[in-house]
C-alpha cells in the first residue's frame, strides 16, 4: 500500500493541475475498490461501474480531502456510500451476493477431491448464511475478513467507533455461526 507522504505528493500535483498524476492512486486502489463493490453487489458490471464512479467522485472532491488523514479510508468511505446508494436505488437485495473467499488450496487438497467437495460445500453454506445477515454486519465481515482491513481502518471508513466496529464484526460472526448451525440442521433433516 502506498504511504501517506507519497499519496499527499500525488494529490498536491493533481490539485496543481496535473490530471495525469491521479493515475497512480487509481492503479494502487482499483483492485480493492472493485473487490469491495463486487462482494457487496455480486455483479461484475455493477462493480466496475461503482469502482469507476468512486474514483471520479474522489477526483472531484479531492480539494476537500484532509491530507492529515490517509487517502485509502477516505476513498473506501466514498465507495461504500456509492454501493449503499446503488443497492437502495436498484432495490437490489444486499443479501443476494456470492462471495468467493480468498483461500489457498494446499497441495494435499489438490490431490483429494473429497476434501475439495467438502470445502466447496462449506463455502457455499457460508455464502448462503452471509446473505441472510443485515447489511451493516455484512459490510463489517467483508471489510474485515475479505478485504483484510484492520478494525481501526473499518472504524475510520464507517465513521463509527472502534468498539462499535468490533461489536459489529462479533455480532456478524455470531449470526453466521447460528445460521450455519441452522443450515446444518436443515440439511440433516432433509437426509
Amino acid at each position: 500500500m502506498m504511504n501517506q507522504e507519497t499519496e499527499n505528493e500525488i494529490i498536491q500535483r493533481v490539485l496543481n493541475g496535473d490530471r495525469d498524476a491521479y493515475a497512480p492512486l487509481v492503479d494502487e486502489y482499483k483492485g480493492p475498490i472493485f473487490n469491495l463493490a463486487y462482494r457487496m453487489t455480486g455483479n461484475y458490471q455493477n462493480a466496475e461501474d461503482l469502482a469507476q464512479e468512486t474514483f471520479v467522485r474522489a477526483y472531484k472532491a479531492l480539494r476537500r480531502f484532509n491530507r492529515k488523514k490517509r487517502f485509502f479510508p477516505w476513498l473506501y468511505t466514498i465507495a461504500l456510500n456509492l454501493i449503499r446508494n446503488h443497492l437502495v436505488k436498484k432495490r437490489v437485495a444486499p443479501y443476494g451476493t456470492y462471495i468467493e473467499p480468498d483461500c489457498v488450496i494446499s497441495q494435499d487438497d489438490k490431490q483429494d477431491p473429497e476434501q475439495n467437495a467438502v470445502r466447496q460445500q462449506e463455502i457455499e453454506k457460508l455464502n448462503f448464511c452471509l446473505q441472510k445477515i443485515p447489511l451493516d454486519l455484512k459490510e463489517a465481515v467483508i471489510l474485515r475478513f475479505y478485504q483484510g482491513l484492520s478494525f481501526k481502518d473499518i472504524a475510520e471508513i464507517s465513521g463509527i467507533s472502534l468498539s462499535a466496529v468490533k461489536m459489529r464484526v462479533y455480532r456478524a460472526l455470531d449470526k453466521l455461526r447460528e445460521s450455519m448451525k441452522e443450515q446444518t440442521g436443515e440439511q440433516d433433516r432433509r437426509l
